[in-house]
């Protein structure tokens, strides 16, 4: 009797989830038509998935629904199938109603089972509490008689440099070449939208991200070996113009499952062992936390809160995003910090975790966007966006839209952390130091509109206390409310 066939989803395309059998990639053009995503997105995935099936042993299927494509890759029945455990609800619905052999899941450090262990019965599933339980249990960064490497936990207050006043950080980064196999993935889908079942976003511009396990390794080893160095000091730092500053560019071939993150991790911690200079404890450390500690407990939460935590709205958001924003039509935005976030996500389908949080998720959360449609806005335009990662990072971080689950406080920040940590203020028409008028900063003012109209929400909120103090004592409130609540499109 032959050994069942592998079926691989798209995120399963590296060697953690090949055994050395044969393996069937089915392309959907289904799958793909449901979502309006971005261009870039869109290209890496097909791209990823035709190059994975230019190896011996991978077969492609071109199909419809996933349901015909696994008729015609198995003829003899869904029983002669076996699959790695999906990343996402509905897939696992899927496999499941098809009938093939679930394999348990791999891809990730530590498992569901070693969560629900650790999280039962606490009241806040805190990361630092999660990270510092897996730390111990698998000894990274950890010396010899449990104590964590350098004596502390993390290096968070040594990670928190203003960008440099130069224009980049003048670090080279390493970018893939596009080949006959992104041509192919290119026109297949201007094909499908030719065919009118396809809708795009964004620019299709050059493909910056890895999709083959070589590219992957390249692109690692490229990281470690130009940009590692400043990791720390610059992680949430943003220039204008340098996209990239000191960041890896991996959470792509992470997520397509080119790199396990345990690998990724030894190779970093490793590079520190071997030259702590070039490699230095206070960016290791903090990259480790990223992937280790927030990828990891991201993971984890999309399963235990359950379906229904995407839902969530707790503070009664109901505004649609508008065109301008939905469609990132950045030359309608006068606001240089939003015009720049906005610009970069039609342009490149990416932009810095820090863009995101205090700059898109910011703005969508002073304006009362509703939750749901900011999620799925952030799964579809970034090229990073997946079913599992986005809801706590959007309902919960971003929007605050989970009640506190996530964060203790919501993310709102006005024009003063935006100046302190980017340097998008200083070609700016707006202050960030001014409230009203027609040279307010539209987050500054926003900041405290969004206080004023959640109050009532919000006000017993003790990390608020101060700023709600402060609020009362404004002179110009009202005339910031009334102009807030005025605002008719874009800033």
């Amino acid at each position: 009797m032959s050994p069942p066939l592998r079926w691989l989803f798209a995120d399963q395309l590296g060697p953690a989830f090949d055994d050395g059998g044969e393996m069937v990639l089915i392309v959907s053009r289904r799958a793909f038509a449901r979502r309006r995503m971005h261009r870039a997105k869109a290209l890496i995935y097909l791209s990823a998935m035709l190059h994975r099936a230019t190896h011996e042993r991978v077969r492609l299927v071109m199909a419809d629904t996933y349901r015909e494509g696994l008729a015609e890759a198995a003829p003899d029945g869904s029983g002669s199938v076996e699959v790695i455990e999906p990343t996402s609800r509905p897939a696992r619905a899927l496999v499941r109603d098809l009938g093939v052999a679930v394999l348990p899941g791999r891809g990730f450090v530590t498992s569901q089972e070693e969560f629900a262990i650790w999280a039962e019965g606490r009241s806040r599933l805190l990361l630092e509490d999660y990270y510092r339980d897996v730390r111990r249990r698998t000894g990274i960064l950890m010396t010899p008689t449990g104590e964590p490497e350098g004596g502390r936990w993390n290096f968070d207050a040594d990670n928190r440099l203003p960008p440099p006043k130069a224009p980049d950080l003048g670090l080279h980064t390493w970018f893939p070449e596009s080949d006959e196999v992104d041509a192919q993935a290119r026109e297949l889908l201007t094909r499908w939208q030719d065919q009118g079942w396809l809708t795009l976003r964004g620019v299709d511009g050059p493909r910056s991200f890895a999709v083959t396990r070589q590219e992957a390794l390249a692109a690692l080893d490229d990281f470690i070996t130009h940009r590692l160095r400043l990791f720390g000091p610059y992680e949430d730092a943003t220039l204008a113009g340098d996209w990239v500053m000191a960041l890896s560019l991996l959470s792509v071939p992470l997520n397509l499952g080119l790199l396990h993150p345990g690998e990724v991790i030894d190779a970093v911690v490793e590079a520190h062992l071997a030259d702590p200079v070039a490699a230095p404890l206070t960016g290791v450390e903090g990259f480790v936390r990223q992937v280790l500690g927030w990828r990891e407990y991201v993971w984890h939460l999309y399963w235990w809160f359950g379906p229904d935590y995407a839902t969530h709205n707790a503070l009664s958001a109901e505004v649609d995003p508008p065109a301008w924003f939905d469609e990132a039509r950045s030359d309608d935005v006068d606001a240089a910090c939003l015009r720049h976030a906005l610009a970069q996500t039609r342009d490149r389908g990416w932009s810095h975790h820090i863009v995101r949080l205090m700059v898109l998720a910011n703005w969508a959360l002073q304006r009362g966007y509703r939750p749901q449609a900011v999620n799925e806005w952030f799964v579809d335009m970034f090229v990073d966006g997946t079913a599992w990662v986005m809801p706590a990072n959007v309902i919960g971080m971003g929007l605050f839209a989970d009640g506190g689950q996530m964060a203790t406080k919501p993310y709102a920040a006005g024009g003063a952390y935006l100046n302190r940590m980017t340097d998008f203020c200083r070609d700016c028409r707006y202050s960030p130091t001014v409230r009203v008028g027609p040279t307010a900063c539209p987050f500054t003012a926003g900041y405290w509109w969004f206080l004023d109209r959640n109050e009532a929400a919000l006000a017993g909120n003790h990390r608020l206390r101060n700023p709600y103090g402060t609020m009362r004592r404004l002179t110009d409130l009202a005339a910031l409310v009334d102009q807030e609540s005025g605002r008719a499109g874009p800033p």
